[in-house]
């Protein structure tokens, strides 16, 4: 699928702003649909008009790009955000908030179009009806899952792990990859290496350092959630 992506500028420097309109003008499937000054304005624009992509800086008057970012988090149906900046130092914050990607001003053309990319593939599948298996398992055949039947995709030395209902087994796809085409099913990312069927977590305990663990229907085995994204896996499981 190549349909439009509906995006928003927000950046308090007009060059900056001005900048970034350039070098999206050269990705067809972008269509900038506006720009802000500040995050208030950013944020009456993406109320007003259905957005499908958000370039924001962090350092905006009025309203952070992360205040920002936490407040779309909480809308049914939010924008993806790609964070522009010029401080290295937000990445973590960035990425609570969740983030499709943190571009470091100037922005390179490269790594923008890697993003852009990235929210295409994404746009695909939220836009695609849920539908289709999971194929996993090795070379001598392929079993196929319907995605309820998964609690939970590991990462590890290079190697994914898919433990279902009906047993472990192997994938080639990263975990960043599963994550995409998952995203249309209750799935979500609490750590660098763990996918999680939200459907099947029964129980969140603390662990340490501010982290925790998960306990899931059809398991035994405790899935850690880094700090960095507690919050953000509350927000979306809890009412």
């Amino acid at each position: 699928m190549n349909q439009i992506i509906k995006t928003l500028v927000a950046d308090d420097e007009k060059y900056s702003r001005e900048e970034l309109k350039y070098l999206l003008g050269t990705h067809p499937a972008i269509q900038v649909s506006g720009e802000a000054a500040t995050g208030r304005e950013a944020l009456a624009k993406i109320i007003t008009d259905e957005l499908d992509l958000l370039l924001l800086d962090i350092d905006m008057p009025e309203m952070s790009g992360i205040e920002l970012a936490a407040t779309l988090k909480k809308m049914k149906n939010p924008p993806l955000i790609i964070f522009t900046t010029a401080y290295s130092e937000y990445a973590v914050e960035a990425f609570k908030v969740q983030a499709v990607d943190y571009l470091l001003k100037p922005v390179d053309e490269t790594e923008l179009a890697e993003a852009i990319a990235h929210v295409s593939e994404l746009l695909d599948f939220k836009r695609e009806p849920a539908r289709g298996k999971l194929a996993v398992g090795g070379e001598e055949s392929i079993t196929y899952l319907n995605p309820a039947e998964v609690l939970f995709v590991s990462r590890e030395n290079n190697t994914t792990a898919v433990v279902s209902s009906k047993g472990i087994f192997s994938s080639r796809k990263t975990l960043k990859e599963l994550e995409s085409r998952l995203l249309s099913h209750s799935f979500f990312r609490v750590h660098k290496s763990y996918l999680v069927n939200t459907e099947v977590i029964t129980e969140m305990t603390p662990w340490f350092n501010g982290a925790f663990q998960l306990t899931l229907e059809g398991t035994d085995v405790q899935i850690p959630v880094s700090r960095n994204y507690v919050k953000s896996l509350r927000d979306h499981i809890e009412l």
